[in-house]
């Protein structure tokens, strides 16, 4: 039998004058001259239960209750006395007035009551108490209604949902592995997934065609916001396809999710943008393109510069110089700059220049910075022609190897945006394609896949990427959203002999190669169709709908940045015995 006939928040006016039966928790307890009015809650929301002294055995339960005890009540519907109505609540048209009240469960003193000052680690600690909160609930449903939408789409399109393996063997695909040793097999150890990659090609080389997979994954890194150890991610792979296919119907699916959960349409069709020109224009390969700020590329003015702090890296291919042009940025303090200067050494940088321009129709004179002295006056003329700033305007720059002046830039990008109130509303998708293959690595001397080793290059002769793995560029794409990647994706490898010459690249000898991908290397020889996919991190999606500051908060039971469970006090050791079982000594 059930024990309500309502949810609390679904009650209104058309339920006037009905016996109703609600169960839920105490949201919020009043004693008005006598009479007790007490505001009920579950998922749906709250009704406000009238308790009067007329009715003893109902009065004296409601002076019992206490905030977060679960409540029983049944009574009539009413419409509210005229004047009592509340038009903040969903429910506040009507109340019940109760004719039976029931504490099925106490409650304690609590720890923190509606989140009200309590700290991220005092609410994973009593994350039970802290997703009763209607934000919290609500962006569970949220994510629930994303979910299924992504279902629906892709079930619609003939695509099959197939779990792959938790345990598996540790390959190098890019993260620190989440092992876990073999009872069974002493020395041994499985691997949690970091993504289903080589699975979902082994089922395209089955056959399947179209697969999908909502899945968890584990890597083992340093956490931030928008990144946990264990996240949950929508895996989808397509036979006989290219890039277009794979990205034009993605894309139809953000926005199918998006115009059904959140009834907002995004653009048709998403804008594109190259890697080469992303980091040109801002610095970064997930630019938010609601934030106005550009950079400036500067380093053709200041080759021949004897300012060496600007012309040694403008004649350097591995350097750059540009500008970030800040409106209004002229009014900043000493103070202010100075605290800017400190963010980008935090970060690698040497310093950083600025200019404030009062006047640009006077030039020299018309500007104030420590550099201007060692600026000769066309350079002067050519930077503000280039950067094309107003009065009142700030520049501020970076000079120094690109991958430095890249990240700094960026940075100061995206604080000055949020500081300055720069940054518009609404919702920027964007493409980034055309990505580098391969990155050299200066401190290990070898090279490295800047995606994964089993993404396409662009080049098709196996002898060709590796004459000029520099040159060679990926058969990858990227989705960003509003600064935030969301999934990224490429076209596979599909010939062995391509395959080994990426790994040869990579340093992994062909003794190697086998042994950690023989596996898979064995099923290239076996027919296998051209295909390509995506993976969405699908918390970082959710949180982005929910317009929430990290996925800890569209994630039901996440960890802390440190990586640590406070509801659950893990990682936390075992015992002795269990780890003798798996031929382990104590630390």
């Amino acid at each position: 039998m059930n024990m309500r006939s309502h949810y609390c928040g679904e009650l209104g006016v058309g339920h006037a004058g009905q016996a109703v039966e609600v169960c839920g928790w105490v949201n919020g307890l009043r004693d008005h001259g006598g009479v007790i009015f007490i505001d009920l809650r579950d998922r749906e929301g709250i009704v406000q239960v009238v308790c009067n002294p007329d009715q003893p055995a109902v009065f004296a339960v409601a002076e019992k209750a206490r905030a977060e005890c679960i409540l029983r009540a049944t009574g009539a519907l009413r419409i509210r006395p005229e004047g009592t109505a509340n038009p903040d609540l969903k429910t506040g048209d009507v109340e019940l007035v109760a004719e039976s009240l029931e504490i099925l469960s106490a409650a304690r003193d609590l720890p923190f009551h509606h989140g009200e000052g309590a700290s991220e680690e005092l609410r994973l600690k009593y994350r039970y108490l802290d997703l009763r909160r209607p934000e919290m609930l609500d962006r569970l449903r949220l994510r629930h209604r994303a979910i299924a939408a992504i279902r629906a789409f892709l079930d619609q399109r003939g695509f099959v949902d197939v779990e792959t393996p938790m345990l598996t063997r540790a390959t190098p695909e890019g993260a620190r592995d989440f092992l876990s040793p073999a009872r069974n097999r002493p020395g041994r150890f499985y691997a949690l997934p970091q993504s289903p990659q080589l699975f979902k090609q082994l089922l395209m080389m089955s056959g399947l065609d179209r697969y999908y997979q909502i899945v968890r994954c584990f890597r083992d890194e340093d956490l931030r916001s928008d990144r946990q150890p264990e996240f949950t991610q929508l895996d989808v792979e397509m036979s006989f396809v290219d890039e277009e296919d794979v990205m034009g119907l993605m894309e139809a699916l953000v926005r199918e999710v998006f115009s059904g959960v959140l009834d907002v349409e995004l653009p048709d069709p998403f804008p594109r943008m190259n890697y080469a020109e992303a980091m040109q224009r801002f610095a970064s390969d997930a630019p938010d393109l609601r934030n106005p700020l550009e950079l400036v590329e500067l380093s053709g003015i200041f080759a021949d510069s004897e300012f060496k702090v600007f012309s040694a890296p403008a004649r350097d291919p591995g350097c750059r110089v540009a500008a970030l042009k800040i409106p209004g940025g002229g009014g900043m303090t000493r103070r202010e700059l100075d605290e800017l200067t400190g963010f980008v050494q935090a970060m690698g940088a040497k310093g950083m220049a600025w200019i404030k321009v009062a006047d640009p129709a006077m030039g020299r004179d018309g500007m104030q910075s420590p550099v201007l002295k060692f600026l000769a006056d066309d350079e002067i003329a050519a930077l503000l022609e280039k950067t094309g700033p107003a009065a009142g305007d700030l520049l501020l720059f970076g000079a120094g190897a690109a991958a430095i002046v890249n990240r700094t830039l960026s940075a100061l990008r995206d604080r000055l945006g949020k500081e300055r109130d720069l940054i518009g509303g609404g919702w920027a998708p964007v493409w980034i394609t055309e990505f580098p293959g391969f990155e050299f690595d200066e401190d290990e001397k070898r090279w490295k896949a800047l995606h994964h080793p089993f993404t396409a290059p662009g080049v098709t002769a196996p002898g060709e990427l590796l004459e000029s793995p520099a040159r060679a560029s990926s058969r990858a794409y990227d989705l960003v959203l509003n600064g935030h990647e969301i999934g990224g994706g490429s076209v596979r490898i599909h010939q062995r002999e391509m395959q080994a010459a990426v790994f040869e690249l990579l340093g992994l000898s062909a003794e190697e190669a086998d042994r950690q991908f023989g596996f898979f290397l064995k099923a290239l020889d076996y027919g296998v169709p051209p295909h390509g996919g995506i993976a969405f991190g699908l918390d970082r999606w959710v949180m982005l709908m929910a317009e929430a500051e990290s996925i800890r908060e569209v994630i039901a039971f996440p960890k802390t940045q440190s990586g640590a469970c406070p509801l659950t006090d893990a990682p936390a050791a075992v015992e002795p015995r269990q780890l003798r079982e798996l031929g382990l000594r104590p630390l």
